[in-house]
């Protein structure tokens, strides 16, 4: 794992091109783990205009000239740089290009992002709780085993009162925290099972190390049923509601699992909750269905707890989440709520009529379909629908189904042809970074990789491969292209993240975070300014605020979803080049 940096205690970091600004102030932004050889190969310059300076020094030794292509001036920081096209370097091998006293190494190869694909989909087994963790770095010990764990007074019901002990163990943690939230967990599984059916074949051959690897399903079905083992715990056998999160009443402090002690609840049912929950029990059941010999019996009960939650939440349309109603104790951990349930709706009634054929749930979908598409989210999940549409066959739908899909297939097209716009006069030659909006929360994953996995899509269904190039722009965006100079995943890259706002990194005394987490990104929001301090930022231009430190929980916080993102994306580019 040539790309990989792994830097263990006691060693030294190695000053790179990426991490050192020159003495001429001169700096050069590029993607730093890979590009395909047939892949435009772009950089850009800040500090210089850098026409009849830039040298690429070839993998045979000779040393050949480019020029920058234009100028772009940010909207955002109002900056000058320079674009530079760096020519025809199809020949795989690694390729020096300087300006002055700056340099960079862009690195070609025909599986540029298979490491780092692989990384962020292993990601899931080492945050897996429940069980202990069996890694070359970064094994621990068994935490949080939830085999006891209390229904809080907000999720009671006749034969299930307050205080009752329940078992749910196993799923993933959720983010920085410890806890386990039904809403961001089926997002997330949702995202990486929508990539999963436009590239079956490639997830088929696809290997993480992980216990599982050795049986006959896909590794990456493997690792979402982890999850979904804790999912079947999640619903109220006696009501068919299921139960909104598994928490402690407040985050825990930055120990490892095996350390901390707070008592853990299941919390209020919800309808976003249940929804989500029934969305992804339907798509799982689907999917896992050629796989009995290793999970016999899933599909079967994956199905009937679908529709059985689907049930509760047609009775329950206004369950919405609200934390602040929660006594005894008060809960202050994650909240995910939302007020709307429309999307769930769309996103539940699709899957369970892909898995059912009836009619009511294809109404059901009529009526809740969105009317323009946007990039999915938690909060907004109806493109996972809209994604579910896009990948089912047409052969044999009814008419009405029929016209769903098209519908489906125009607003997401609409959206790229809109996305694409403008990329050749942006500062970083990609769709992705160049308005105000592109930035907040977990930017990186909802707008950047969720944006690219759209024009994936559109790749894939147009079949003209004209959206693949603006996808792989929104890649070296991702991976150092940008105005910090970070690649934003841990672990990869020259200058990437050292200190998420992670505890299981923090906590384990280990140099390195865990590799193959994406953080999530400049935040001009900065709502921890408070725990950052005030020298913590070193920019408020939107595209720059971001810091490197574990108090960062605004912008450099890790989330399954936000992996889930990466997972999907990469994974993906990954499968182009087989």
């Amino acid at each position: 794992m040539r790309t990989m940096r792994m830097i263990l205690a006691g060693m030294m970091m190695a000053v790179t091109c990426a991490e050192m600004q020159a003495d001429d102030g001169v700096q050069i932004r590029c993607n730093q783990v890979g590009c395909y050889p047939q892949q435009e190969k772009v950089i850009v310059v800040e500090g210089v205009n850098p026409s009849g300076k830039v040298r690429i020094t070839m993998p045979d030794g000779k040393v050949v000239k480019a020029k920058a292509i234009r100028k772009a001036v940010s909207p955002l920081s109002q900056k000058t740089r320079y674009v530079v096209n760096l020519g025809e370097l199809t020949t795989p091998g690694d390729y020096r290009v300087s300006v002055g006293k700056d340099a960079c190494m862009l690195h070609v190869s025909e599986h540029a992002y298979r490491d780092i694909a692989t990384a962020s989909l292993r990601l899931f087994y080492l945050i897996r709780s429940g069980v202990p963790i069996d890694d070359a770095v970064y094994s621990r010990p068994l935490g949080h085993p939830d085999t006891q764990v209390l229904v809080h007074n907000s999720a009671a019901s006749p034969l299930r009162p307050a205080g009752t002990v329940i078992s749910s163990p196993y799923g993933w943690y959720d983010a920085g925290d410890y806890n386990k939230y039904v809403v961001n967990s089926a997002f997330s599984i949702g995202l990486m099972f929508a990539a999963y059916e436009m590239q079956r074949d490639y997830f088929a051959n696809l290997k993480t190390n992980i216990p599982e690897s050795g049986n006959q399903t896909p590794d990456l079905l493997d690792e979402m049923m982890f999850n979904l083992r804790w999912f079947l715990t999640m619903q109220d056998p006696y009501d068919g509601g299921v139960y909104h999160k598994l928490t402690t009443p407040n985050f825990e402090g930055m120990f490892m699992p095996a350390d901390c002690h707070q008592p853990r609840y299941v919390v209020a049912k919800s309808v976003t909750a249940t929804l989500d929950f029934a969305a992804v029990m339907a798509d799982a059941a689907r999917l896992f269905e050629p796989y009995q010999t290793d999970y016999p019996g899933f599909s079967a009960q994956a199905a009937a707890m679908a529709e059985r939650a689907y049930q509760w939440a047609k009775a329950n349309p206004t369950a919405f989440y609200h934390q602040h109603l929660l006594k005894d104790p008060v809960v202050t951990t994650g909240g995910y709520g939302d007020g709307s349930a429309s999307d769930e709706f769309f996103w539940a009634a699709t899957a369970l009529y892909r898995l059912t054929g009836k009619q009511a749930y294809l109404d059901d979908a009529l009526q809740y379909q969105p009317k323009q598409f946007t990039t999915p989210s938690w909060g907004n999940v109806a493109t996972l629908g809209a994604y579910d549409w896009l990948s089912s066959p047409l052969v044999g739908l009814p008419e009405q189904a029929g016209r769903l899909y098209g519908e489906m297939l125009n607003q997401l097209m609409a959206y790229c042809d809109t996305v694409i716009e403008g990329v050749d006069q942006s500062s970083f030659q990609s769709p992705y970074g160049n308005k105000a909006r592109d930035f907040g929360w977990g930017c990186l994953a909802e707008h950047c990789c969720c944006q690219a996995m759209a024009l994936l899509y559109a790749d894939r269904l147009m079949g003209t491969e004209r959206y693949r190039r603006y996808a792989m722009q929104n890649a070296d965006y991702l991976l150092g292209r940008n105005a910090t100079g970070y690649c934003f995943v841990t672990g990869f890259g020259d200058k990437s993240p050292m200190h998420p706002h992670h505890r299981l990194s923090e906590a384990d005394g280990i140099v390195a975070p865990f590799p193959g987490m994406l953080v999530g990104g400049p935040n001009p929001g900065q709502q921890d300014r408070r725990e950052v301090g005030p020298d913590g930022y070193p920019s408020n231009f939107p595209d720059e605020s971001y810091v490197d430190i574990m108090a960062s929980y605004a912008s450099n916080e890790i989330a399954i979803n936000w992996n889930a993102s990466l997972v999907a994306f990469l994974c993906w580019l990954d499968a182009l080049a087989e």
